[in-house]
């Protein structure tokens, strides 16, 4: 790089983050967390409206975001794993959103609020007929 370039001021502008894209890196952060099964609505709800929506659309469902110009308001809704601890989940949530909020959107996370809607067991292990 030249001593010109490295002396050049970046160019002026604006940036705005838009609140879909908060919400789908939301979402996806959400859903890293062990013990958080899906997010949105129940299994028959879910599965209609996957059936329409791209990954980011998945990425969003049950995830609603007001974007301010340095911060956001996070609304979850969550479905969990049977067995595993509510309250634990939920820390690790917030935890996880936040940072991922803040290192790729450059916004901080003001509140993260969760809603539990469903508690969903493990999928099974189909067993062998035969030993």
């Amino acid at each position: 790089m030249t001593e010109e370039a490295k002396n050049m001021q970046q160019p002026a502008g604006e940036t705005v983050v838009t609140d879909e894209v908060a919400a789908s890196v939301a979402g996806i952060a959400a859903q890293q967390v062990s013990g958080v099964n899906s997010l949105g609505s129940s299994a028959v709800r879910r599965a209609v409206a996957n059936a329409f929506a791209d990954e980011a659309g998945k990425a969003r469902s049950g995830v609603t975001v007001e974007v301010g110009e340095h911060e956001c308001v996070v609304d979850l809704d969550l479905n969990v794993q049977y067995g595993y601890s509510i309250p634990t989940i939920i820390n690790e949530v917030r935890e996880k959103v936040s940072v991922q909020l803040l290192e790729i959107t450059g916004l901080v996370a003001k509140e993260i609020n969760v809603r539990v809607v469903g508690v969903e067991m493990p999928p099974e292990e189909p067993q062998p007929r035969v030993e």
